[in-house]
């Protein structure tokens, strides 16, 4: 298993608790262990062919941009989903009493922390040398290899998006900026008719090392969460956690 993800610094306040529609008010949110990270990829890694499950870090991802829709995404259509990137059916003998529950409180985690507008610690893992090396330049010629880390997770939030789209029907000026700190870890080529997006990611300066990277998918997140599911009585700017834009080429 790879290295466990490291958490940056952050300027991200917390707010208060905000419970999405049918979320108890009582029932506690039990993060994901290291132990049960390392069992869940197991169990991931045993779906299947031709099924094409996602990986953690790619769930991660996934399940964030399930959770920044305007409207929720009710379990049954997103969870076919984490164990074919199609959707297609698990076989009727593959055993999921331990794999679903550990999803579904990943879910309930990131939801919490949506919610409140606070940090959490997306599942990005350093990139061994081999992995490194083979990445090396392959989507940012300004950014080290190491950043290439959090592609597994943005690709993971796109397919979120391919499958769930309405979040990209709000508002397009809004949704652009955090949209480009994600999507500046894509290759150009899979940003096709997005000139705008394009436009924004060019004038960002690419993130000097991981903590930076990380840094930027959860400010990303938290700042869709603002424009997709605004906090009641929010108005303006009020409660956008601080940060607003990063930074610019010069």
């Amino acid at each position: 298993m790879p290295a466990p993800p490291r958490r940056p610094p952050s300027s991200i306040p917390s707010r208060p608790p905000q419970r999405a529609a049918g979320q108890s008010a009582s029932a506690p949110v039990l993060p994901i262990t290291e132990n049960e990270l390392e069992e869940l990829q197991a169990l991931l890694d045993r779906v299947p062919a031709p099924l094409e499950p996602l990986d953690v870090s790619m769930l991660d991802g996934f399940l964030c941009g399930v959770l920044l829709q305007p409207e929720w995404v009710p379990v049954a259509r997103w969870l076919p989903f984490v164990t074919d990137a199609d959707g297609r059916a698990l076989p009727a003998r593959f055993d999921t009493t331990r794999l679903h529950p550990l999803v579904l409180r990943r879910h309930a985690e990131l939801n919490d922390a949506i919610n409140r507008r606070q940090w959490f610690d997306p599942w990005v893992f350093e990139l061994g040398d081999e992995e490194s090396e083979a990445g090396e330049d392959e989507f940012d010629e300004g950014a080290p290899s190491e950043v290439d880390a959090v592609y597994p997770w943005v690709a993971g939030f796109a397919t979120a998006l391919e499958h769930f789209p309405a979040l990209m029907a709000g508002d397009a000026k809004a949704l652009t900026e955090p949209l480009a700190l994600l999507y500046r870890h894509l290759a150009p080529d899979d940003l096709e008719d997005a000139d705008d997006l394009l436009a924004e990611i060019e004038s960002l300066e690419p993130p000097a090392d991981l903590s930076e990277a990380v840094e930027g998918l959860v400010q990303a997140t938290l700042l869709l969460a603002d424009i997709s599911r605004p906090l009641p009585g929010a108005q303006g700017d009020a409660g956008r956690p601080r940060r607003l834009s990063a930074p610019r080429r010069r």
